[in-house]
C-alpha cells in the first residue's frame, strides 16, 4: 500500500436512492403558454398586493350584499331543491355564492380540468376558491366519469359538448362548497334569510296574484291544482307568502332539471271505493218529533196541571172497512172539547207544525 492511499474499514454499505423518472412534459411549448405562464405568475403577485394595501371594507361589502339580495331575479336562482332518500334537500345555489363573493371582495374561484383520460373515460378537476386578503385557500380535486345517469341507466358520453356540460354540471357544485367554505357563514346566512324575504314579497304583487301565476305555471308543466294542494297541506285560498316562495324554488328546479314532476308530485292514487263512496248521497238526517202545542212531554205535568199520557201511534183503517174507534179516547175536559173533535191538539206523531214541514231529502 503506498503512503498516498489510506484503508477505511470495511463497513455496511448504505442503500442509494432509486432514480426518479423525470415528471412528463409536453414536447412542443407555444409561444401564448409562455407568455400566460408568465401573466399568472405576476397577477397572483399583483392581486396579493392590491388586497394588503386596500383592504375590504365590511360594512360596504354588507350593503352590496343587501343591495343584491332585494333583487328579485338573483333570489329567484338563490335556491336548489332535489329529492333524495324520500326527503327534500335544498341549499344556496353556485349563483348566489358567485355574488357573494363579489360583494365580499378579494376572492378568486375557479374551475380547472387538469386532465382528461379517454380511455378510461374520465377528466380530473379541481375547484378552489382563495380569499387573497387572509390568504384562506381551498381546493378540491375530484374525478368526472364521461357518464350521465338516466332512469334507464348510465349512458356514456362520447360527443364533445355532453362532456364540457358534464364536466361543468359536477364542477360547478364543488366551485360553490369551495365559495362557502372561505366566506363568513354569518354573511352567507344573512344573504340566504333576505333572499327568502324578497321570494315572499314577490316583487310587489298582491298575494292573491302570485297565487295565480303559480297555478298557471304549474298546469303548464302537468302539474294539477289538487297536487299542488295536496304538496301544500292546504286549499289555494289558504297560501301564505312562504308557500308561494317554497313553489318558487320548486319551479326554478324543476327549469334546471334538478328535479322531476313525478318526484315532487306524486300522482294522486284514488280506489274504486273511494269514487262509489263520493258520488253515493248521503241521507237525510231524522227529524225528531215535536209535542203538540199544550202538550207536555211525558212525564211531566201540563199547563192545566195534570200529567201528560203517551200518545198511541195512528193506524190506518182499511179503505172499505168500518171506523175504528180508539178504546183510549180522551174524554172532553169540563167546557172544552174531546181529543178527536175539532179544534183539539193533534197527537199524530206524523203532524208537523207549519214551520217544521219541509221536502223529503232536503236540510231544514
Amino acid at each position: 500500500m503506498s503512503n498516498n492511499q489510506i484503508e477505511r474499514p470495511a463497513g455496511p454499505r448504505t442503500a442509494q436512492a432509486p432514480a426518479v423518472a423525470p415528471v412528463p412534459s409536453p414536447g412542443r411549448i407555444g409561444q401564448g403558454t409562455v407568455v400566460e405562464q408568465s401573466r399568472a405568475a405576476a397577477e397572483v403577485l399583483a392581486a396579493v398586493q392590491v388586497a394588503q394595501q386596500f383592504p375590504r371594507d365590511i360594512q360596504r361589502a354588507k350593503a352590496q350584499m343587501r343591495d343584491s339580495c332585494a333583487q328579485e331575479r338573483l333570489a329567484e336562482r338563490a335556491f336548489y331543491r332535489y329529492r333524495r332518500g324520500g326527503s327534500a334537500i335544498t341549499g344556496p345555489t353556485v349563483h348566489l355564492a358567485r355574488e357573494l363573493a363579489r360583494c365580499w371582495g378579494h376572492v378568486q374561484h375557479g374551475l380547472i380540468e387538469l386532465r382528461r383520460d379517454d380511455e378510461y373515460h374520465q377528466s380530473e378537476m379541481q375547484a378552489f376558491a382563495w380569499d387573497v386578503q387572509e390568504n384562506t385557500r381551498v381546493a378540491s380535486t375530484f374525478i368526472v366519469p364521461h357518464i350521465r345517469d338516466t332512469q334507464d341507466g348510465p349512458v356514456a358520453l362520447t360527443d364533445m359538448r355532453d362532456i364540457y356540460e358534464n364536466n361543468t354540471n359536477q364542477g360547478s357544485r364543488r366551485v360553490r362548497e369551495m365559495i362557502l367554505a372561505v366566506l363568513p357563514p354569518w354573511f352567507v346566512e344573512e344573504a340566504k334569510d333576505l333572499c327568502q324575504a324578497t321570494l315572499r314579497e314577490g316583487g310587489g304583487l298582491p298575494l292573491a296574484q302570485r297565487i295565480a301565476n303559480c297555478i298557471s305555471k304549474f298546469a303548464d308543466v302537468g302539474v294539477s291544482l289538487d297536487q299542488l294542494e295536496a304538496k301544500q297541506g292546504r286549499p289555494n285560498g289558504r297560501w301564505t307568502e312562504f308557500d308561494t316562495a317554497q313553489l318558487a324554488i320548486i319551479w326554478r328546479s324543476l327549469e334546471r332539471r334538478e328535479i322531476t314532476v313525478e318526484d315532487e308530485f306524486p300522482p294522486v292514487v284514488t280506489t274504486a271505493e273511494e269514487i262509489i263512496a263520493a258520488r253515493t248521497p248521503k241521507p237525510a238526517p231524522a227529524t225528531p218529533d215535536a209535542p203538540a202545542a199544550n202538550e207536555a212531554p211525558a212525564g211531566q205535568e201540563s199547563p192545566d196541571g195534570q200529567a201528560a199520557r203517551p200518545t198511541a201511534p195512528a193506524q190506518d183503517s182499511p179503505a172499505d172497512g168500518p171506523a175504528r174507534t180508539e178504546p183510549d179516547q180522551v174524554p172532553a175536559r169540563d167546557g172544552g172539547a174531546a181529543a178527536d173533535e175539532p179544534g183539539a191538539p193533534l197527537g199524530d206523531p206524523l203532524h208537523y207544525d207549519d214551520d217544521e214541514v219541509f221536502e223529503g231529502g232536503g236540510h231544514r
